[in-house]
């Protein structure tokens, strides 16, 4: 769990939760032009007026338990649902751009693995 390989993949996906939930809010970095019915559903989301918010604030607290090495079981498995929503929808509405969904994806995948032994206890 402490390999520097662990500990570059852990910073990495803060890095990325941390961004790109900030950027929920202060939108700095711009969306790229999305297909109609991703563009469709996206704005459904935010015409909520609290489900990107919450999804913001929770990409922010996990990236923060990952920099500080809290909590770190608690905040990937927080993280799946989400990193499936991710890939789920650029599967179905936004193929072209599913390159970085995989990247969330995959890098939650291989945390959650390094850190398996945190969750066997579910399984007995």
């Amino acid at each position: 769990m402490n390999s520097n390989f662990t500990k570059l993949m852990r910073f990495l996906l803060a890095l990325i939760l941390i961004v790109f939930g900030v950027n929920k809010f202060l939108k700095f970095i711009p969306l790229p032009e999305l297909p109609d019915q991703a563009s469709g559903f996206m704005s459904s989301l935010d015409a909520t007026g609290y489900m990107l918010p919450i999804v913001g604030v929770l990409e922010i607290f996990i990236g923060v338990l990952l920099i500080l090495k809290k909590w770190v079981g608690f905040a990937l498995m927080l993280l799946a649902p989400i990193s499936v929503n991710i890939v789920l929808f650029h599967v179905f509405l936004d193929l072209p751009g599913i390159g970085g969904a995989l990247v969330v994806a995959i890098l939650n995948g291989i945390l959650i693995y390094k850190y398996w032994t945190v969750y066997r206890p579910l399984f007995h």
